[in-house]
């Protein structure tokens, strides 16, 4: 009889301090090590100093919400 493999549990490197962290489901906070961690993330996002690239906004686009004003 075999017996069921355990999940394993893989060690990763956590985006915001740099240390070890559990990746597995019972961290909540994964791929974070710790609340702390997720919280700088999710603060570095809300406050726009992460930014996704997008390509140029068209000459007719001059408002913020992407409607051009006649």
């Amino acid at each position: 009889m075999t017996t069921p493999a355990s999940p394993t549990r893989r060690i990763v490197t956590c985006p915001s301090c740099g240390g070890k962290s559990v990746y597995a489901p019972d961290n909540p906070y994964r791929p974070f090590c710790s609340e702390r961690c997720k919280n700088l993330d999710f603060g570095a996002w809300a406050s726009e100093r992460y930014r996704v690239a997008a390509p140029p906004a068209s000459p007719d686009a001059d408002t913020d919400d992407g409607q051009a004003q006649h």
